[in-house]
């Protein structure tokens, strides 16, 4: 955590395209953490928590939902320190897959997220 800014200084000065990922993973995660804190009604005794293609929708409490604003924690926050960490250790080859890899998760929890909302 020392060399945090210093990092963050070679990523900007030489890495635009890694900066650009890890500004758009941690906007996209803010949007999700914002859709998954809003739609959790917990006035419901019980929602749809997960789809599956055999045995359909399946009902749980509105406590489960909590995992995609944890989610959108772990992929916005968490994985933008593990992309540096991989960056010093690896280079930016492959901290700019790893990016790529979690802005993909992301839009999968966004689109899970909708599905169960009925929203698409």
């Amino acid at each position: 955590m020392k060399t945090l800014g210093a990092d963050l200084k070679v990523i900007y000065q030489n890495e635009r395209f890694m900066l650009a990922l890890m500004i758009l993973n941690l906007f996209a995660s803010i949007a999700l953490f914002i859709l998954g804190v809003v739609n959790l009604s917990p006035s419901s005794a019980v929602v749809r928590v997960g789809y599956g293609d055999i045995g359909g929708y399946r009902s749980g409490s509105w406590t489960d939902m909590l995992a995609f604003p944890l989610l959108a924690v772990v992929l916005g926050v968490l994985h933008n320190f593990i992309a540096i960490r991989i960056f010093k250790k690896r280079g930016a080859g492959m901290a700019k897959f790893f990016l790529l890899t979690t802005s993909m998760l992301i839009t999968g929890a966004f689109i899970v997220l909708l599905r169960l909302l009925e929203k698409i």
